[in-house]
């Protein structure tokens, strides 16, 4: 692979990174397979197909081993993400180790913390999420995070929103409401962590979008390997922090290590070939999890739900290649 298409591939996955919470470490692989010069034999293609289904496939797993953890065996939540991304930070110090400590000088420190607290909240509420509402409800309502960072650019970063973004915007929420259903007797208020851990999400990514173009990538990825896990430790410590020993330890150490694994096939993905072939691929992690949660738990969504995840998805998609064109453009 050509070192421009390997640039092009890294500001694709900037664009991503703002877009999907989950690509932030993602970031930092990215820049380091950049400086080694990444080949991937036979057809780029096929390989970030494979790539990202893989990452779907882990991420997939990772959240029937959360829900399990949080609802079957009734561990705390706010511990559950806690030792999940302490776990994932104890995986991640090779990585670390190549950047450096050096890596977090900065001018803006509090914006990093700020932004690695939101960061942090939204994983409580994804974990929250996870244990009091089915997989697929969960996973279909987080995609709404790229609506909340359009509104938060446009309400806090003044960026204009054209019809074409807000019409998306509407389909988007519109699909939310859909799966929600807060008009049914069936409606419980935790149905919308996962929709606060998107908001969350996004408000991070709107801070890390403002940081994107006076830090650097390494910079802004070592401050959310560094910051998580011990502000996810506070916030356990202040809520009911548990130690896991025995099975729930067992299952937290594949926790971490499937976190750090998805986080590399999605990067190894978006390194393969251009990001929009490959993303259409990432949104098979719906139907992952909807197959995942029917497999270790009975969950069987009603039709609703691919109704509403439908656009949900396609509001995204459409919004995702908005955004590269418009970065092509800049360019």
């Amino acid at each position: 692979m050509s070192m421009a298409a390997c640039g092009q591939g890294t500001a694709c996955l900037r664009i991503l990174s703002l877009m999907r919470p989950d690509l932030c470490w993602s970031l930092f692989w990215m820049e380091d397979m950049n400086q080694n010069s990444l080949t991937v034999s036979q057809s780029r293609a096929i390989a970030g197909a494979a790539f990202m289904v893989l990452g779907g496939m882990a991420f997939s797993l990772l959240n029937v081993v959360t829900q399990w953890l949080t609802m079957k065996l009734a561990f705390p939540p706010a511990s559950a993400a806690f030792w999940q991304y302490a776990f994932a930070f104890l995986f991640s110090l090779p990585f670390l180790r190549k950047a450096g400590l050096s890596a977090m000088r900065t001018a803006y420190p509090w914006r990093h913390v700020v932004r690695v607290f939101l960061a942090a909240l939204g994983v409580e509420a994804w974990v929250l999420g996870l244990a009091s509402v089915p997989i697929w409800q969960a996973i279909a309502l987080v995609m709404t995070s790229p609506f909340f960072i359009i509104l938060g650019a446009r309400l806090f970063l003044g960026e204009r929103v054209g019809p074409a973004r807000w019409a998306a915007t509407g389909v988007g929420f519109a699909g939310a409401m859909i799966i929600l259903q807060p008009w049914s007797d069936g409606f419980t208020w935790a149905a919308l962590l996962p929709v606060l851990s998107a908001l969350l999400w996004g408000a991070s990514s709107l801070i890390t979008k403002s940081l994107t173009g006076i830090e650097r990538p390494e910079t802004i990825t070592v401050w959310l390997l560094v910051l998580l896990t011990p502000i996810n430790g506070g916030l356990a410590l202040a809520a009911d922090f548990a130690v896991p020993t025995g099975m729930t330890l067992a299952l937290f150490l594949l926790a971490g290590l499937l976190t750090v694994v998805a986080q590399y096939f999605l990067t190894l993905a978006y390194a393969s070939a251009d990001a929009a072939y490959v993303q259409p691929f990432d949104d098979l992690k719906l139907p992952l999890n909807v197959f995942a949660g029917w497999l270790f738990f009975g969950y069987a969504p009603s039709g609703y739900l691919w109704l509403g995840a439908a656009l949900i998805l396609s509001a995204s998609l459409f919004i995702m290649r908005n955004e590269m064109r418009r970065e092509r453009q800049a360019a």
